[in-house]
């Protein structure tokens, strides 16, 4: 490279990076993204306005082609892309986004639902008369201004802001390392607050709080708990929780439905639809028989029609969970002050309204003191003319011309230059005895004027008092009730506090399509009936697992890859009785080729273990405990050997005996104590050793004075008591458990049962019964059994489960908990 010369010089680039980007950080804080703490306004905003009022397009006026105002925007203040300037002026015109609209807009400026507004060149505009009452006495010297971009006119620094803009309609936007997110608030509150504060300046926050209780959105809505919004008023920084007006409606014909009138600060209704809509979907939520959004010009309604038979309160909290009908907001008052990005409290924000309005009073004041010391000279002057008029014409004659009779003027009337110019311009109609009157008042007022403005700039309380009837007259004008509710503190939503707790039957399909119902929709049935439709199922496919559960118990479902996923029942989609169910892959994460297997429904993790039994005859037993915890994707519970499968699992407790049954009709009994506990990635030990061609196809865990219910493919089966198998070390061969038979088929599997249970039997199809087992009379090992489901041609049992009433469920819970 060339050496250094005069015009070039050595810089270290990290620090050019650091000085180039906070020059950058700081224009992006200073001239767009922060407002000021003066008007609430940032640089975009305040030259539109300012634009406008050049156009004299005041509340009074015709509205102007917005194409008009965005083009003098930028060509005399803001020399940035019109798709940047256009969106600020529409927002300050949306009543939906602004809570006290600045802009009279007329045409499509968007909605709420985040339709966008019409291209410029459409839509028109003028001030609204809040918008002119922040540019009121601009022409007054109340601010400073300084050259616009190209130094061919002027622009203010800040408006009057008579309007506490700042306060009333808040600011959103994000900097470098910082953003601010004001919100509205209430004219009247915020005037009766300033009021207060300049009556009482050591006025507490928590006393501003008793007048202004909260932020005042422009789409309404409830304000939960108010912890976010004293955090707020008092460090500027806070998060609110927002949530949706609902309310419950009941048709003629005894539908319900759930109207939100309402709908947090910065929601599409059209959004909140399109994701309860994907919920439904997805199954996140049952209950919703339609939603639909009926907003129109007459403010947001949106429908969720509920279904029949569920709790409209429930379906409403899942609402609130699941979707922005109940969102949270985090506050921070940042705004410039004195060119400096700041963090403020509500008084704070308060007593720089205040300061501003003290200025901008007193500039006013001495400019049109200034104005009224002028004129009143100018009075003087004329009324001495009209005392010696013969002798002021008689001089005015004498000169030669304008400038001597000035000077004679001047000099015989002890006149100032500026009062001699205004007595040779007076007019012939000012000689009359009327004009003379006017004079003379004219100059009484003047007088009169100039000893008020005088008082005013010699005494801040009367400043004050100046303010304090702005802000009357502001809300006596534009002040309106509030539209946001502030409720008290919601408790962390709860679904267990909402769902009942019933007994749900749940079934799945082979190809993997799970639902829930109540188990009451089955009414009981002797054995040998042909049962009723439980699925409707695609070609090929049919219903495998059917078992029963309590809306509040945790399914533990397990794959044949030996892994475990954790549900809760109430999460399984609720569906009539022939529907088809929702897909599992929905709702699990499930790995490519996995396949669900079993499924432990549990209440608590505390007490006993998991039996776990292989097809290969392997067994573990593993602390419940254990699975309290299962990862998004699955754990391991098992560790398998390639080519074998998960077959069983089952919850025991101490001393618990344990069946495994095999596909051609073996059984082997033993104490659960014969397995010792393992960890979860353990592969297990043999409990079983199995003839060429066998495999387990079941595993019980029950007491000695059960009895066994073993069903066959072909629908037959028996029940025989536990104690008839005798009782062996695991690892032996067992003894018969039933003839499998042409009649009857290979064994399906085994359920430990008393005379008080009902159990339910699936076909391949969707053909299902259920039994009383009292009904099935108690018989030997070794013999065929009885028909237990009169199965089509071609139909075969694929599935076969216990029903468990609720208080029994519990009931026996606490008596396997006494016993470990």
């Amino acid at each position: 490279m060339d050496a250094p010369t005069e015009r070039t010089r050595d810089i270290i680039l990290e620090e050019e990076m650091k000085d180039s980007y906070l020059t950058f950080a700081m224009s992006v804080i200073m001239s767009r993204a922060l407002p000021d703490v003066r008007d609430g306004l940032k640089p975009s905003q305040r030259r539109i306005l300012v634009a406008m009022n050049d156009l004299d397009l005041g509340p009074r006026s015709k509205t102007r082609k917005c194409a008009k105002i965005i083009g003098d925007t930028t060509g005399n203040y803001h020399p940035h892309g019109e798709a940047a300037v256009y969106p600020a002026l529409v927002r300050m015109a949306q009543p939906f986004s602004c809570r006290y609209p600045l802009i009279e807009g007329q045409g499509n400026f968007g909605s709420i639902d985040g339709d966008p507004p019409a291209a410029m060149r459409y839509t028109e505009a003028r001030l609204s008369p809040i918008g002119a009452e922040m540019l009121a006495d601009l022409n007054q010297n109340t601010v400073d201004f300084v050259p616009n971009y190209d130094d061919t006119r002027k622009e203010p620094v800040v408006l009057p802001g008579r309007f506490p803009n700042l306060l009333c309609n808040g600011s959103s936007g994000i900097a470098v390392g910082m953003a601010t997110n004001i919100p509205p608030h209430n004219l009247g509150e915020i005037a009766d607050a300033i009021i207060k504060v300049i009556d009482d300046p050591d006025i507490s926050i928590d006393e501003l709080m008793k007048i202004v209780p909260g932020p005042d959105f422009p789409t309404g809505g409830l304000i939960c708990g108010r912890k976010g919004i004293r955090d707020t008023y008092t460090t500027g920084r806070g998060t609110i929780i927002l949530r949706a007006r609902a309310q419950i409606e009941t048709l003629e014909s005894g539908k319900k439905l759930i109207a939100f009138t309402e709908v947090p600060y910065g929601n599409s209704p059209d959004r909140i639809v399109a994701r309860i809509a994907e919920l439904v979907k997805n199954g996140k939520i049952q209950g919703v028989a339609d939603v639909r959004n009926e907003s129109d010009r007459r403010g947001v309604r949106i429908v969720v029609e509920v279904k029949k038979g569920e709790d409209e309160n429930v379906l409403l909290n899942l609402l609130y969970k699941h979707t922005t009908l109940q969102d949270s907001q985090g506050l921070m008052m940042i705004a410039l002050d004195k060119g400096r990005p700041e963090t403020m409290n509500l008084k704070q924000l308060i007593l720089a309204y205040r300061d501003h309005r003290v200025q901008v009073i007193r500039r006013r004041t001495q400019h049109q003191l200034e104005q009224a010391e002028a004129r009143a000279h100018i009075v003087a002057g004329l009324l001495i003319a009209l005392r010696s008029i013969d002798e002021i014409i008689e001089t005015i004659k004498k000169a030669k011309d304008r400038d001597e009779a000035s000077a004679r003027l001047q000099k015989k009337f002890n006149l100032t230059e500026r009062q001699a110019d205004a007595i040779l311009q007076i007019r012939l109609q000012q000689l009359t005895g009327l004009e003379q009157d006017k004079l003379k008042k004219e100059h009484d007022d003047l007088l009169a004027q100039i000893k008020d403005y005088r008082a005013i700039l010699a005494d801040e309380a009367l400043v004050l008092d100046i303010i304090r009837e702005d802000l009357y007259e502001l809300k006596e004008k534009y002040g309106d009730p509030r539209r946001t509710e502030i409720i008290g503190d919601i408790a962390e939503f709860d679904i267990e506090d909402l769902v009942a707790d019933e007994a749900m039957t749940v079934v799945i399909t082979h190809e993997g399509y799970i639902k829930r119902h109540p188990v009451a929709a089955y009414r009981s049935q002797q054995r040998g009936g042909k049962g009723i439709t439980t699925a409707e199922t695609k070609e090929g496919d049919y219903v495998e697992h059917l078992f029963t559960a309590s809306t509040l118990d945790y399914l533990l479902i397990f794959t044949d890859q030996g892994r475990v996923h954790w549900l809760r029942v109430y999460d399984v989609p609720q569906m009539g009785r022939a529907a088809r169910g929702r897909a599992l892959v929905n709702l699990l994460e499930l790995k490519q080729g996995e396949k669900v297997t079993n499924f432990i429904p549990v209440r608590n993790f505390e007490d006993g273990y998991l039996i776990m039994a292989t097809e290969r005859g392997i067994i573990k037993k593993t602390l419940l405990s254990a699975f309290r915890r299962p990862l998004k994707g699955g754990i391991i519970a098992i560790r398998l050997e390639e080519g074998d499968r998960l077959v069983g699992v089952q919850h025991c407790v101490r001393n618990q005996n344990v069946v495994l049954a095999t596909r051609e009709g073996q059984a082997i009994r033993f104490l659960e104590t014969d397995v010792r506990p393992m960890g979860r990635p353990a592969r297990g030990v043999c409990g079983i050793r199995l003839r060429k061609g066998d495999r387990v196809t079941g595993l019980v865990v029950g007491r000695p004075e059960d009895t066994l219910l073993t069903v066959c493919e072909k629908g037959y089966g028996k029940r025989t008591p536990l104690g008839e198998y005798r009782l062996q070390r695991r690892g032996g061969t067992g003894v018969i458990n039933i003839r499998t038979t042409e009649r009857n088929g290979k064994a399906l599997g085994v359920l430990s049962v008393s005379d008080d249970d009902e159990v339910m039997i699936v076909s391949s199809r969707g053909m299902m019964i259920r039994v009383p087992v009292k009904g099935i009379r108690p018989m030997g090992r070794a013999t065929q059994g009885v028909r237990l489901i009169t199965l089509e041609e071609g139909d075969r049992v694929v599935s076969l489960t216990r029903v468990y009433e609720r208080d029994e469920r519990e009931t026996q819970e606490q008596n396997a908990g006494a016993k470990s």
